[in-house]
């Protein structure tokens, strides 16, 4: 199977081009390169490449010549640094995908493979002893500067329980990112219905590994607290440190990434379906930061009491329908991902070799 790969020469990106090399397909990459999630000089990918934006019509309509499906991956990513990234977030995220559509649509490619996200969710799912399955609303500025991270129930005020979020769950961005991943899924799903087109949407939850960049406001947790150790830093915990996550190695999305391409031409047509790609073992950001400074020999964490407007309190995957559907299962548990994470190589922001 030839496959176009948008971003693939990326953190994610590059090893589903290697994932998919390994199982006998042909990637295509396309990738702009931009300085945000490519510091310094990045490394090509082993596949024919394209140097383009996503959102350079006439680049994306020749990169699609042969190819039999497509793998979405670039975009913008994180929750960068101000509101003002607003633009520049819409722009590669959601205008890049109605350029890519189009033209996919054009070429009559009906397969698509998207990098959903678990931010749609909003918070996760959390029960109450008396009502049950509830949705607490956006937490309060005051609340969190005084130090109350925790959501409470929004009928009654009590502490919740959180649990593992479901791909049934109803969708709640919490910031310009997470709208801009929605957003996705729904053109996704409106190219889907309109082409009689197959597609698939993983909603990845915090993925590391290595290759991930360094020293950048876009990248995820993992990697602030990985780039702090490799200064000889300590890691900065925001809030109490007890976040709850599901943080899944790289490699094991990108094998998520192949199995969904694998299977999405035998799926319904007219429809997009979401799979939750987690790892299935909910750990707190404490946790993680703790594991990776003892790893790599660094500074114990500190946990500062910061926290971000945008931010949720507890998101954890419930993956079992990637499982059961798809066959997939997370092969690097936590352990053994943070202390290979804590010593592996990162993007950096070095200046370009000579």
């Amino acid at each position: 199977m030839r496959v176009l790969v948008t971003g693939g020469a990326g953190f994610i990106g590059s090893h589903i081009v290697t994932a998919l090399k390994d199982r006998g397909h042909e990637p295509v990459v396309l990738d702009a390169l931009l300085p945000a999630a490519h510091p310094g000089t990045p490394p090509l990918p082993d596949a024919e490449f394209v140097r383009a934006d996503v959102r350079d019509a006439d680049a994306v309509r020749a990169a699609l010549r042969g190819v039999d499906a497509v793998c979405h991956q670039a975009a913008m990513v994180g929750l960068g640094k101000e509101f003002a990234d607003a633009p520049d977030y819409v722009g590669c995220n959601d205008l890049g995908t109605a350029v890519l559509l189009a033209q996919t649509a054009a070429a009559g490619v009906r397969e698509v493979v998207l990098a959903g996200s678990m931010v749609v969710y909003g918070e996760g799912r959390y029960t109450c002893g008396r009502h049950g399955t509830v949705r607490p609303g956006p937490r309060r500025a005051e609340d969190l500067a005084a130090g109350r991270f925790e959501p409470r129930c929004p009928d009654c005020g009590a502490e919740l329980a959180p649990g593992l979020v479901g791909e049934d769950a109803p969708a709640d961005p919490r910031n310009v990112y997470a709208t801009t991943k929605l957003a996705q899924e729904h053109l996704t799903a409106s190219w889907a219905r309109c082409t009689q087109g197959r597609a698939v949407s993983l909603r990845y939850h915090n993925v590391y590994g290595p290759g991930m960049p360094r020293d950048t406001p876009y990248a995820g947790v993992a990697s602030f607290f990985r780039s702090a150790l490799a200064r000889g830093e300590a890691p900065r915990v925001f809030e109490d440190g007890a976040q709850r996550r599901d943080f899944v190695h790289v490699t094991d999305v990108a094998a998520a990434n192949v199995a969904a391409l694998e299977a999405v031409g035998g799926m319904p047509s007219g429809g997009l379906v979401a799979y939750n790609t987690g790892s299935g073992e909910p750990h707190t950001v404490g946790e993680m930061a703790s594991a990776l400074a003892s790893a790599h020999g660094g500074p114990e964490p500190v946990v500062t009491g910061e926290y971000r407007l945008g931010d949720v309190r507890h998101i954890t995957a419930d993956s079992a329908r990637l499982r059961d559907e798809l066959g997939w299962r997370p092969r690097v548990g936590f352990a053994r991902g943070m202390a290979e994470f804590a010593r592996a190589g990162q993007r950096t922001s070095a200046a370009p070799a000579a």
